[in-house]
């Protein structure tokens, strides 16, 4: 009786409008999409937003150059995406061009402009999407085995790795795609400058998070002794050295030419509805969806479900989930100009190397893109075509560095031979798709010797 006369009755829990259960839904999901933004460290979100940079501002950058990208339009939409990522996962889901889409554009400008673009990029959009309504994605996710993805992971960051070496050893022309001269030592954009930003952020950053770090011969420091230097290091490691690196990119842009102040003109680029003819949307499809498909569906889907279950415990996404942010996002904004867009497992490793651990980490980067994409438009190209290139390959390389040491976590034999021909395959035949197909064929391989071992075992056993 007493337990029953200290219960709240339910007519009285109804008579209060803010408590009834159709008032609670749309308060549960703003108090989640506030609890995804929220900073974890307001320094170490920031310099995780400029871990994607490396590889999102070269590819922009060629397509503005080689093809008349409206770049205005990509940042206003690109941020929004970012934005809105960031408020449903609650991680820092990256958001970056199409590669595969954007390599055929640029290699092949004149056949392959704005229209061929943007059909492709709805096509793609627009199979990821049904493959996620439809479920057959998160089928696809639970068939794969780890050990394929992550040969794709590992393949993908050695990729990452060695372009941002080009970058750094070689003078780059983005509007071409091509590498020309060794990079001198000095200079506002050479090597010196390039291994100086990387020296500083591996003294800040060191090799990443470890859970078990510990003190070399801390047992014979003193108390006072240690608590220095963990106050020592705990200054260093707080320091955003990938914006910093960044920030001094931008400062020597202007530097390398200060009339590009002169040729930045206020307003937002006009958004324009894209006109896409029949011709063009065969183009795209073929040169250009085809080979970006296999690519969306293993990196920017499969292998970043896996790289974020790794990296944020209790924080599992399915593949349904993303591939329909996939094909919202390009279904949307191709339609206005706006560059295909995916997620990828190298931007959420660089982002995650250099701080980022919440979704106001890249929507921070994505409010910053809007705004300069209303406030200066496409007249920001000049200020990146300056921007040192040595510097924007030193992120990509720890945002590729990254995303290939998530493949040390194989435990067998077995499971690295079958990474390992995943990696070579894909990265000697430049397609993911390729070393896709080869890692899954030695896989069940692998199983059909072990079932066949096991049978003759049982046979052997039973004769006897």
């Amino acid at each position: 009786m007493e337990s029953q006369s200290r219960q709240i009755p339910v007519h009285d829990t109804l008579q209060n409008p803010q408590e009834t259960p159709t008032s609670k839904f749309p308060t549960t999901i703003v108090h989640k999409v506030r609890e995804n933004l929220i900073f974890r460290s307001k320094w170490a979100e920031l310099n995780g937003a400029m871990g994607d940079l490396g590889t999102y501002i070269p590819i922009v950058l060629a397509l503005t150059l080689s093809t008349d990208l409206n770049l205005g339009t990509t940042l206003i939409f690109t941020g929004i995406y970012n934005i809105i990522t960031g408020a449903i996962y609650g991680v820092p889901m990256p958001v970056q061009p199409m590669k595969s889409i954007a390599a055929v554009a640029i290699s092949n400008s004149a056949e392959f402009g704005i229209p061929e673009i943007m059909a492709a990029g709805i096509c793609t959009g627009g199979i990821l999407l049904v493959l996620g309504v439809t479920g057959l994605m998160q089928l696809v996710y639970r068939l794969i085995p780890l050990s394929v993805v992550r040969g794709i992971q590992l393949s993908q960051g050695l990729s990452f790795a060695m372009t941002a070496v080009k970058y750094i050893r070689k003078v780059q022309n983005f509007s071409k795609s091509k590498s020309g001269e060794n990079r001198h030592w000095l200079g506002l954009d050479g090597l010196v400058l390039a291994i100086a930003c990387c020296s500083f952020i591996i003294v800040v950053n060191g090799a990443g998070e470890e859970n078990n770090e510990r003190e070399t011969n801390s047992c014979n420091l003193d108390v006072e002794e240690r608590s220095k230097r963990r106050r020592l290091k705990k200054i260093i490691a707080s320091l955003p050295s990938a914006f910093m690196v960044f920030l001094l990119g931008v400062v020597l842009a202007f530097i390398r030419k200060p009339k590009v102040a002169n040729s930045i003109k206020l307003g937002p680029s006009s958004i324009e509805l894209v006109k896409i003819s029949k011709h063009a949307w065969k183009e795209g499809f073929i040169k250009g969806t085809i080979p970006q498909l296999p690519l969306s569906i293993l990196n920017s889907v499969i292998a970043v479900c896996k790289l974020s279950s790794d990296l944020f415990p209790g924080k599992d996404f399915s593949a349904t989930s993303v591939s329909v942010t996939v094909g919202v996002m390009n279904l949307v904004g191709c339609w206005f100009g706006a560059m295909p867009c995916c997620h990828g497992a190298g931007g959420l490793a660089g982002q995650y190397k250099f701080g980022g651990r919440s979704g106001g980490c890249v929507a921070l980067l994505g409010a910053a893109k809007a705004i300069l994409g209303l406030l200066i438009g496409s007249s920001l190209v000049m200020i990146l075509d300056q921007f040192p290139v040595g510097v924007l390959g030193v992120l990509l390389l720890f945002a590729g560095v990254e995303l290939a040491m998530t493949s040390r976590d194989m435990n067998t034999k077995e499971e690295s031979f079958v990474m390992l021909i995943c990696t070579a395959v894909s990265l000697v035949g430049s397609s993911a798709a390729l070393g896709f197909v080869c890692g899954m064929a030695v896989h069940v391989l692998l199983k059909l010797r072990n079932w066949r071992k096991d049978q003759l075992r049982i046979w052997m056993h039973g004769s006897t």
